[in-house]
């Protein structure tokens, strides 16, 4: 249960780099609502934004090293931790699913319409100069809109939500007469892609969200992730009625699901450290307040839940680079779990403070609109104990 010297030095990088990089910008990003290019290109410069330091901190045997990295930048600033970071499931979709055939250094790699070898995970990263950013599919259709299914040598039209400003795009869509789906990577210049209009959002609002529009736009079969085999194999299955080895967004959301959780365990980390400051500091009546019992016990209560959620997403984070499967739905576990945590404590933070906690010059009620995200994406709290109760119960719960 100790970290070991290498975490416990990545943990300090990070942290210092949250502290002195994101900390002081983090209310000027929130209110701008813009892709924060300094801190990205500060991260760069310093190896926090790259392949090869995502790739080390996911290497790990532990599982541990990229939840310290995720819960120092979540501490740091939710928004500026998207950013930095949303680039990641993207990666993850194609690691767990690139061809592995066609790897460049080790990772996996797509080709280019043109014939030139695309730049699949090495086109993800920031280089001097240069900005990239890579994206993947965050929401369902709006009503109204038409679903789309993927077919070879036909167009395809659709319209969904993703991150913007991405050089590559991950699109997850559904197969003729199948119940799972194909993951394609649409590369940046490709007919018939668009960017549709950015959504103004509650909280983290340092990264963006944005439609990207689909109209008539082809992709080569080389862009298909897993390749053709592995997609025939797929629907071989499907046509005995069987169910498919594998579907490449679960696969994806297995992965990063304890990496939800981590962020979230920051924000409730960031409000859990400054309302125990203001507590100790504030006087009323002639002492802090933090020896009232109603402003101390919420901040044992702040304490535990944080606690225990850090245990879950670790022992998930575990599971899943030791390859333990996910009988009782430990990974759903930990983004619930630690989802629920982030929104809790930081509205307590915001009781500690009063009517500081409402107002826009303290950081806490930032935190509490960047928390509630985490209990909607890669699956609402809902669905996550949907997934909890078919696990542990073996019963098609609906």
């Amino acid at each position: 249960m100790e970290l070991n010297d290498d975490q416990k030095t990545l943990q300090d990088w990070v942290h210092g780099f949250a502290l002195n990089v994101m900390r002081p910008v983090a209310h000027e990003w929130d209110e701008r609502e813009e892709t924060p290019w300094p801190v990205i290109e500060e991260a760069a410069k310093l190896g926090i934004y790259s392949l090869d330091f995502m790739a080390n901190a996911i290497s790990d045997k532990t599982g541990i090293s990229m939840m310290l990295v995720l819960e120092e930048l979540a501490w740091g600033d939710a928004g500026l931790c998207m950013a930095l970071m949303g680039t990641t499931l993207g990666v993850a979709a194609i690691m767990a699913n690139g061809t592995p055939s066609s790897r460049w250094n080790g990772y996996p790699v797509l080709r280019h319409p043109r014939g030139h070898q695309a730049r699949g995970v090495r086109g993800l990263r920031t280089r001097r100069g240069q900005r990239r950013l890579g994206a993947s599919h965050e929401g369902g259709l709006r009503r109204g809109q038409r679903r789309m299914g993927a077919q070879r040598d036909q167009d395809v039209d659709d319209q969904r939500r993703h991150r913007q400003r991405a050089r590559h795009r991950g699109v997850g869509r559904s197969l003729p007469g199948s119940r799972g789906q194909a993951s394609f990577i649409v590369p940046e210049g490709t007919k018939g892609i668009r960017m549709g209009q950015k959504f103004k959002k509650m909280g983290i609002r340092a990264s963006h969200t944005a439609e990207v529009v689909l109209e008539d736009c082809r992709v080569p079969g080389s862009c298909l992730l897993g390749g053709k085999d592995k997609l025939d194999d797929k629907l071989a299955r499907v046509r005995e009625g069987k169910k498919a080895t594998s579907q490449a967004a679960m696969a994806t959301f297995e992965a990063t699901r304890p990496a939800v959780g981590a962020q979230a365990i920051g924000i409730a980390r960031a409000a859990y450290e400054y309302s125990l400051d203001y507590a100790k500091e504030r006087k009323q009546f002639g002492r802090a307040i933090i020896e009232n019992q109603g402003i101390a016990f919420k901040l044992a209560d702040m304490k535990t839940r944080i606690d225990a959620s850090r245990l879950l997403v670790w022992r998930a984070a575990w599971m899943a680079a030791t390859r333990k499967p996910f009988l009782n739905g430990e990974g759903s576990m930990s983004k619930l779990y630690a989802g629920e945590t982030a929104v809790k404590v930081t509205e307590e933070a915001i009781q500690i403070l009063g009517g500081y906690g409402y107002v826009r010059d303290y950081p806490v009620e930032r935190w509490h609109r960047d928390s509630k995200i985490y209990t909607i994406f890669e699956g609402t709290s809902e669905i996550q104990r949907l997934i909890i109760a078919r696990a542990i119960s073996g019963v098609h719960i609906r």
